[in-house]
């Protein structure tokens, strides 16, 4: 089978917004200002790198970890809708729910993960896999983890050139697009968890 046999660039491009709205590279541009200056230098190359990686990995292993210990892809989607959710609710409205751990490290931990490649990350990159092809995922991980690579390597300036204000209304945007694809993952996965068990 060809693997390009289900290229899509509407796919890749609504998996690579997906995926950038949770990441919120943009977003964190505080935090990893503050990393930075707290341990001296971020290994930019090594953190995208292995971010990309554990997002990808995730996407094939992640499916077989469900099918161990007996949970399905729509079931998975539909948990991963609440948590695209709960980080909608958070940029929109400006509050926290989750709890953020303290930095220890400014390499893979904490900016591959789970800054980058959390924990919302991983669920999101397999709900999108009960909606869209392997491949445009893959391109979406990839094209989302240049973007990062080029934020970590330019921070600095990008804080000075685009100011907090404007961050605020970066962020609330993308909060708001997030709420309209948790809807949308979950009623699509819904449907297909109800069809599933009116067959049965």
């Amino acid at each position: 089978m060809d693997v390009f046999e289900h290229f899509s660039w509407k796919e890749i491009l609504t998996c690579t917004m997906v995926l950038f709205a949770v990441i919120d590279i943009v977003g964190s541009i505080p935090i990893i200002v503050s990393l930075k200056q707290k341990f001296g230098r971020i290994e930019s190359e090594k953190a995208a790198l292995v971010a990309g990686l554990l997002m990808i990995l995730f996407l094939f292993v992640g499916n077989k970890i469900l099918k161990f210990i007996g949970v399905d892809v729509n079931s998975f989607a539909i948990a991963g809708a609440f948590v695209i959710f709960i980080i909608a609710i958070e940029m929109t409205l400006g509050i926290q729910i989750q709890r953020h751990t303290e930095a220890k490290a400014a390499s893979i931990v904490p900016i591959a993960f789970p800054l980058i490649a959390g924990a919302g990350t991983l669920t999101t990159t397999l709900s999108l896999k009960a909606e869209y092809h392997d491949i445009n995922i893959i391109f979406g991980i990839i094209l989302n983890t240049v973007f990062v690579y080029l934020v970590l390597k330019s921070a600095n300036w990008l804080e000075k050139k685009i100011g907090e204000g404007t961050l605020k209304i970066i962020e609330k945007v993308f909060g708001i697009i997030l709420l309209a694809i948790a809807i949308k993952l979950f009623t699509a996965n819904f449907a297909q968890l109800f069809q599933t068990y009116v067959n049965f």
